[in-house]
């Protein structure tokens, strides 16, 4: 039996798992429920799942049915205080944006087994995580349906003999869009992603292709890769999840359609692999796959993760932290679309970047980075 805290629970990825978890009661069971500000749905899986703690990160009035075994948490420091009295057997960290860095943090400092979602903590803290893990001996597993396919592919193989990966991205649903109408793309438009149901941060982040930027990094650190290793493919059909091409020439990909469902119970599972009700994939249904180069014109947030990489220490948590800032103006109806980028990448060129030590400063340059980009949009809109 593992005894899984579900961090996000109320968001797409964390009610997938819960999902998986009802349907396996003899083998997973949940240990701890977190989320955001979903208090009614965190309050319903509470009393479905009977968690040792949950938490409200925004939000502080207790569920008035809670049962007497469930401990009751608050604030962004709740989320490690309802980790402490769940003591979970593994950590699925689901959390979006920074606000999950610090979970990420702690269930490797205990050694657990890290399902990672929150591909913004190895943007942030990439190395300072990486030489935990490595501290401490727990094992990372990606969720991210392209860091799993690469995982999957690795499996048995020798790292060293990698001559570089492929990560594929459906292009989102702005792939075939006039760059000239882009100035004109609305929120409503930007949230219908073509093959994927994602939450507003990651699908935002796929239209203008900065969640592909964050998972370049997430794939150096997660698999020692140097830049020239990681290149990005549009695969329209979402069916070739990720390549690994090795120096013999050999490639080695994982195919499936695209349910988060694979993924996720992939991790829980691992090592082992757990039987699930799917739909088969029927490889004469997709007979074409196709793949395109990406454009950089049409997606300059994919250059400006190798920047990134080359600038390297905190430039990873202001690349993520101007990014929240400018997709929650954008939902909002503040900026346009294409400033999205723009804006990130002037942000991330002026900072100076500083080698990581501890993660104050990397929650130092995350608070500096998000008002040195409220600051630029205020002089935009007075401009």
């Amino acid at each position: 039996m593992k005894r899984v805290a579900v961090l996000g629970s109320t968001g797409s990825v964390g009610t997938n798992a819960l999902g998986l978890i009802l349907e396996r009661p003899d083998v997973l069971s949940v240990a701890a429920l977190t989320a955001s500000e979903s208090a009614e749905t965190l309050s319903e899986q509470a009393a479905r799942f009977l968690p040792a703690a949950i938490c409200l990160t925004r939000g502080n009035e207790r569920p008035a049915e809670l049962a007497e075994r469930t401990a009751w948490c608050t604030g962004a420091e709740g989320i490690i205080e309802a980790l402490e009295i769940s003591q979970p057997d593994i950590v699925l960290n689901a959390i979006t944006g920074a606000a999950g860095l610090a979970a990420s943090e702690w269930t490797l400092r205990q050694g657990l087994p890290l399902a990672l979602a929150n591909k913004e903590s190895l943007v942030m803290a990439g190395p300072f995580l990486m030489e935990l893990a490595r501290e401490t001996g727990a094992p990372i597993l990606p969720v991210d349906s392209e860091h799993c396919a690469i995982f999957q592919c690795l499996q048995g193989e020798d790292s060293s003999k990698v001559r570089r990966i492929y990560l594929t991205a459906s292009g989102g649903p702005f792939r075939t869009t006039p760059l000239e109408e882009f100035p004109d793309i609305t929120p409503k438009q930007a949230l219908k992603h073509p093959t994927w149901d994602m939450g507003p941060r990651i699908t935002i982040g796929s239209a203008t292709m900065m969640n592909k930027a964050f998972e370049i990094l997430e794939a150096h650190w997660l698999f020692g890769l140097d830049r020239e290793q990681i290149e990005v493919l549009i695969h329209p059909q979402s069916i070739v999840h990720s390549m690994v091409e090795f120096v013999d020439g050999s490639m080695l990909a994982q195919l499936g359609i695209p349910d988060m469902r694979v993924p996720i119970l992939y991790c829980l599972s691992h090592p082992d692999r757990a039987e699930m009700a799917f739909q088969p994939f029927d490889p004469a249904r997709f007979s074409q796959l196709n793949f395109e180069a990406v454009d950089a014109n049409r997606y300059p947030a994919v250059r400006l993760a190798y920047d990134t990489l080359d600038m390297g220490g905190t430039s990873g948590a202001v690349l993520n932290a101007a990014d929240e800032v400018m997709t929650e103006l954008f939902l909002a109806g503040e900026v346009g679309v294409s400033s999205i980028t723009s804006t990130v990448r002037s942000v991330v060129r002026d900072h100076d970047a500083t080698q990581i030590q501890d993660l104050s400063q990397v929650f130092n340059a995350d608070r500096q980075a998000r008002d040195q980009t409220r600051s630029r949009v205020r002089k935009n809109e007075q401009a």
